[in-house]
């Protein structure tokens, strides 16, 4: 039963948004929205810059690697 829930977590995160928010990326690390903006000037979690206010966004790849998980080759 544990191994099931694991395998639906892991399809779950795999399905995420190719790009996701500092918000999104910190409920998911379970850290606050700044140690992920901290992480991204460390170079631990490179992030994107969308627009003129410098809004970041976190590749999907990026996150699911500090989480362990290998992302599916489409």
């Amino acid at each position: 039963m544990a191994e099931k829930k694991v395998k639906d977590i892991k399809l779950k995160l795999i399905d995420l948004p190719d790009l996701l928010t500092v918000k999104e990326v910190a409920e998911l690390l379970r850290v606050s929205p700044l140690t992920i903006k901290r992480w991204g000037k460390r170079g631990k979690l490179p992030a994107i810059r969308i627009n003129s206010r410098g809004d970041r966004r976190y590749k999907k790849e990026a996150v699911l690697w500090l989480l362990g998980i290998q992302a599916k080759e489409e």
